[in-house]
């Protein structure tokens, strides 16, 4: 079987496609890393910084957990692709504020795209299906917490005011390794886990769905003071 999902991922999207479909989310999230440092008044070489961190950052840490050439350094596309997001963001970032909501979308996309091929690529290096769904589950979100981090934020990952990110990679994930280990992986499940992270991310961002803080919470912080001092600085 584990020869076997190669196979799906190639039958689910040509190599062309897929490496398409790669660009194109890790070009998104790059605009992501590079808007954060914009609001944080880093100059352009912090803007590169964070665009490649948010862009790579997922993918190159499973591929070094499960020991496979990482793919960041093995195509020069994916290490362009972030620069470019910079250069449009250093030119054009009031242009690109403004249609934040796009953006947001293809993230969405590129999540629930990066949760599939992550355990997948993941249980094909020998992995068992939890850790494969982890490993897919870094992939999606990994770049975003890292960036969060350099940039001195509190990961978006972490925070009770965001809307749910982590949560429609792991059941986009999660769906994957169910299907492995059933052996209904095919390129239309594989297709439905993406979609499904990535609807799932949408109604939370359109409905505001947020994680439970914990049952009957006391604290002497203000809540004020659990935020960053510019909430709009998160990406």
């Amino acid at each position: 079987m584990v020869g076997e999902n190669v196979k799906v991922l190639q039958q689910l999207f040509s190599p062309s496609v897929q490496h398409t479909l790669d660009i194109i989310g890790i070009f998104v999230f790059a605009i992501s890393g590079a808007l954060l440092a914009v609001r944080k008044n880093f100059d352009v070489f912090g803007m590169a910084v964070l665009a490649e961190v948010t862009a790579l950052g997922g993918g190159l840490f499973r591929d070094l957990v499960i020991g496979a050439p990482p793919s960041a350094f093995a195509d020069l596309g994916y290490f362009l692709a972030p620069l470019l997001a910079t250069v449009l963001v250093f030119f054009l970032h009031p242009q690109v504020e403004r249609i934040q909501v796009a953006v947001n979308i293809f993230d969405a996309a590129g999540l629930g795209l990066f949760c599939v091929t992550g355990t997948t690529k993941a249980y094909d290096h020998g992995l068992g299906l939890t850790s494969s769904a982890v490993l897919g589950l870094a992939t999606a979100v990994g770049g975003g917490v890292l960036r969060d981090i350099l940039a001195n934020e509190v990961p978006s990952l972490l925070r009770w005011d965001r809307d749910l990110y982590a949560v429609p990679a792991i059941v986009g994930a999660t769906m994957v390794a169910l299907c492995i280990r059933y052996e209904m992986l095919t390129p239309l499940t594989s297709g439905l886990a993406a979609v499904t992270a990535f609807v799932l991310r949408l109604l939370a961002m359109r409905f505001h769905w947020r994680a439970p803080r914990a049952w009957n919470r006391r604290s002497n912080v203000a809540e004020e003071e659990l935020l960053s001092p510019d909430l709009s600085s998160a990406g």
